[in-house]
């Protein structure tokens, strides 16, 4: 056999983004044949709408057939809402909306000292479960994210308080996945458990994805609190002694605006963004989310209360 003929014999080599994408595109189906209730968590952030546009390839050209869910703070970037509000449109996709500020306002729940509205996104994401039925929410949760994160199976078991419990968790081997649950439980499921935060910005060049204009770089008056530059806004802010300036920034990642900062960037172009990604040392949360710096074992509790 000659080079030749072995060079053409030879199986192409598959690149990690198809098989990653195989792989979350596989999960979809999957638990679109198990549950009967799924739900897709849907902010409009970069890797909520990585899920999206999978979903919407792994069902095509049928329309995606379960609703998006969001957990609206009433601190979130309105940027961000805009975006949410037009993809919903553009594929013709049903939105849940569940509002901490309903919560706040029959008294439910308290605002917290620290103004943070991201840890009150608990209960009503847990009841927005229970009220429609859910049994399997879509999550866009990363292992390359946080160490709480790092342990999460992709079929993550929540007993009917939607609490995350270690010992019950099952094994996942060859690629096969056991939603198998009482009544009042839910699975959480998370297809992007395998890529990292590189591999959502090269996905997103080359599926073309657009993203809120929150992610690349543009003038934003900011301050500067426990070493992150935040924006004011309904949250609150700046306090005494934190003077605002004009900067050239990004967003790593979005969330609630009292505790998502900005990181200082002249990353213009998802390209611009690649290249940065590829040479920062720390990830996005811990770059640039405050919630995540209130403990140790901050996502971890949040875990165990139900949120994440």
């Amino acid at each position: 056999m000659t080079t030749a003929d072995t060079e053409v014999s030879a199986p192409p080599q598959v690149d990690n983004l198809a098989a990653l994408e195989s792989e979350a595109i596989h999960i979809f189906r999957e638990v679109a044949g198990e549950f009967d209730r799924p739900v897709i968590l849907f902010s409009g952030g970069k890797d909520s709408t990585v899920l999206v546009h999978l979903a919407i390839k792994a069902f095509w050209p049928a329309p995606v057939p379960f609703p998006l869910l969001h957990v609206d703070t009433g601190h979130n970037f309105p940027e961000v809402l805009d975006f949410r509000d037009d993809i919903v449109e553009k594929h013709q996709l049903r939105l849940v909306v569940a509002k901490v500020q309903d919560y706040l306002d029959d008294g439910r729940l308290q605002e917290r000292a620290d103004g943070t509205r991201n840890p009150l996104q608990t209960q009503p994401l847990l009841d927005a479960i229970t009220d429609n039925k859910f049994d399997a929410v879509f999550g866009g949760g990363r292992r390359d994210e946080e160490r709480a994160r790092a342990k999460e199976r992709i079929f993550s078991l929540r007993n009917a308080f939607g609490q995350w419990d270690p010992r019950r968790q099952r094994p996942e081997l060859w690629n096969l996945y056991n939603g198998r649950h009482r009544p009042g439980e839910h699975v959480r499921v998370f297809p992007l458990s395998n890529w990292t935060e590189l591999d959502i910005w090269r996905y997103i060049q080359r599926e073309k994805i657009e993203l809120p204009q929150i992610y690349y770089a543009h003038r934003r008056e900011v301050f500067q609190r426990d070493g992150m530059w935040l924006t004011s806004g309904p949250w609150g802010g700046p306090r005494d002694g934190e003077s605002p300036e004009s900067k050239t920034v990004r967003y790593r990642t979005v969330g609630d605006g009292s505790c998502t900062g900005a990181v200082e960037s002249e990353a213009y172009t998802v390209d611009d963004v690649i290249a940065e990604v590829a040479a920062s040392r720390l990830t996005e949360r811990g770059a640039t989310r405050a919630d995540d710096r209130i403990s140790e074992a901050a996502m971890e509790d949040r875990k165990r209360e139900g949120y994440f």
